[in-house]
């Protein structure tokens, strides 16, 4: 499977700098007979098929050149977790634990996804295309080149997290809560559904529209104190 071609990162007139796209080259793979995972496991040029992940341990685990095709993922260990040039598409699953794991150069496409555990993890281009997570755990993470595309959130949780080049297009952030986070060159303008439920404040840093200016008037204007009678 191929992935999406990466671009120079451009500069928009608004002064936001586009985020730059993994670029995903995925060598001839070989199927995967194993049986679950391991902790601390290497897995290196495989392709998951349809494999069931559920309560997996694969804690500390390395995926390099790795696809991960409609597996299930309910419950699976995967803390500290590496994945390099990776392409997940159709994964599916409750509770998965990806606390402090690395993501690098990887495409998350069509995912189905609830409860993910991404507390302290650092994402360095990462598209994240299509699909419905809820519950997205990234606080203390650390997003870098980072596309949104196409998917619905559901109150995710980005507090005390750090974001850079950071994009959001034509998503739903459903109840998303930015507190304490800190943005540089984040993109909200093409977002189809912005509803903050905290961290208003926290949006320095980020671009929004018009439209979605007036729509968020009333939240500034509570966030300083200020009451609109008329």
């Amino acid at each position: 499977m191929e992935g999406m071609a990466a671009s120079g990162r451009k500069k928009s007139t608004t002064g936001v700098t586009a985020a730059r796209r993994p670029e995903v080259r995925l060598p001839p793979l070989v199927p995967w007979d194993g049986d679950g995972l391991e902790p601390d496991g290497d897995y290196d040029g495989v392709r998951f098929d349809g494999t069931d992940l559920t309560d997996a341990s694969g804690r500390g685990a390395r995926f390099m050149d790795c696809a991960l095709d409609g597996c299930a993922l309910d419950r699976a260990e995967l803390a500290r977790a590496r994945f390099i040039d990776a392409v997940l598409t159709g994964v599916r699953g409750v509770g998965t634990d990806l606390a402090e794991a690395s993501l690098r150069d990887v495409e998350v496409v069509d995912a189905r996804l609830g409860g993910v555990q991404l507390h302290g993890a650092v994402l360095e281009r990462v598209v994240v295309r299509g699909g419905k997570i809820d519950y997205l755990n990234l606080r203390k993470a650390r997003l870098k080149d980072v596309v949104f595309e196409g998917c619905v959130l559901s109150e995710p949780d980005f507090g005390d997290a750090h974001l850079v080049r950071v994009e959001f297009r034509d998503c739903v952030l459903k109840r998303a809560d930015f507190s304490s986070a800190r943005m540089e060159s984040v993109d909200l303008r093409t977002v189809a559904e912005l509803d903050i439920a905290r961290g208003v404040d926290r949006l320095a840093g980020a671009v929004i529209s018009p439209a979605q200016l007036m729509e968020l008037a009333p939240a500034f204007a509570a966030q300083i104190g200020v009451r609109v009678e008329a």
